[in-house]
């Protein structure tokens, strides 16, 4: 097939992981693929954003800011349609954005079925952590992309039914959940080049991954490793954000900042040897409706892992079986949970071993992902495209 794969990612993170990973199982497949996307970025590094959308975002209040969201609409439908004349995609790939209806309008234009990736819902997102002036423009926009695609692919259930409330069709939305590449992340051996470089040899090490926030609550972490501050146990952060500084402090405050150790942002591909490290890995919180990356990271290469008791996190995980689930309400139970963990190397071992089993058996991989929206593609080809 000719896929277009429309998305209005400019930064080098997670989302851009989730594109790379899609268009390159889509195309070992032999699918033929046509992204418009603003900028490359492949020059940049993991972790950077677009720094003209950081100029924009300094320079413009808010309601200026998204009136520029809207107006790139008009430009990326121009782009969309060049792309289509020229190449005569079978079907549209979409992820989802605020202020981004131009793919519905190449769909609708040109006879083209589309299939519309959600990962979050961005206007209640938004509207709660990032401020939001056009707050009608933004919901007849979302309600507008998810009424209209010819299927919603949510990253969870839980998502799902948010957009089901929208108004949209439940019977084109289908759950797919993010994934892992098994080339790059499998059960490996601890990469003794790190583990001598941070010094982290016959130490149990706590690992976390990724852009740390304050709502991760690591500095919970902290306060286990100092009631334990006896044994050799440390934390290992592979990333660096805003609230890394407040984990920092706290482990300074108590004396134990050199069971704290941090890399900052790694390069994508050196990631998994640096969590091959890792003794137990930490999901210390996550938003309602998301399905983290990290998560099936950590399972792929058969880490024991700490996670909240949230309904997102139970669509992935059995407690005690592939994962240790807490009370995300409950500052003690999460502590217990990692002492637990921490003491005992059976419990370890057999949650290593159930994280390895549940991504083989229920195939969390990119490329079974990339094949379940082949086929749903599949089934929105007896359309004949105006292209043809």
């Amino acid at each position: 097939m000719k896929i277009l794969y429309h998305h209005r990612i400019a930064s080098k993170d997670g989302q851009y992981v989730h594109i790379e990973e899609i268009i390159s199982a889509l195309t070992e497949s032999d699918h033929e693929i046509i992204v418009v996307a603003p900028e490359s970025t492949d020059a940049k590094s993991f972790g950077e954003s677009s720094s003209l959308v950081k100029r924009i975002r300094r320079l413009l209040p808010d309601s200026l800011h998204e009136v520029a969201e809207f107006l790139y609409c008009f430009w990326d439908f121009l782009k969309i349609s060049i792309a289509v004349l020229k190449h005569r995609p079978d079907v549209i790939y979409e992820r989802y954005n605020l202020f981004f209806p131009s793919g519905i309008w190449a769909k609708k234009l040109f006879d083209i079925p589309l299939l519309l990736e959600v990962n979050s819902p961005l206007l209640d997102e938004r509207s709660k952590h990032g401020g939001l002036s056009l707050s009608r423009l933004a919901k007849w926009s979302e309600t507008y992309c998810w009424k209209n695609a010819d299927f919603l692919l949510p990253v969870t259930g839980v998502l799902g039914r948010i957009i089901e409330s929208s108004g949209a069709d439940a019977n084109k939305i289908v759950v797919i959940p993010n994934g892992v590449n098994k080339k790059n992340f499998y059960e490996v051996e601890k990469n003794a080049e790190i583990c001598r470089q941070l010094n982290l040899c016959g130490k149990l090490v706590l690992g976390f991954v990724g852009f740390v926030r304050e709502w991760h609550g690591l500095e919970r972490v902290v306060d286990v490793l100092k009631k334990h501050e006896d044994k050799p146990w440390v934390m290992l952060v592979v990333g660096d954000g805003p609230a890394l500084k407040d984990v920092k402090q706290r482990a300074q405050t108590l004396g134990i900042e050199d069971k704290l150790i941090t890399t900052g942002v790694v390069d994508r591909e050196n990631v998994s040897s640096y969590m091959s490290s890792f003794d137990i890995a930490l999901q210390p919180d996550v938003v309602a409706y998301a399905s983290p990356l990290k998560l099936f990271e950590y399972l792929a290469l058969s880490k024991p892992v700490l996670a909240p008791d949230t309904e997102n996190i139970r669509e992935i995980l059995d407690s005690e079986q592939n994962g240790l689930l807490f009370d995300p309400k409950n500052n003690e139970d999460f502590s217990n949970k990692l002492e637990a963990l921490c003491l005992s190397d059976e419990l370890r071992s057999k949650l290593g071993a159930g994280a390895a089993m549940l991504i083989e058996d229920r195939q969390l991989y990119w490329r079974t992902n990339a094949d379940k929206i082949v086929e749903l593609m599949l089934t929105t080809q007896t359309k004949e495209s105006v292209c043809e």
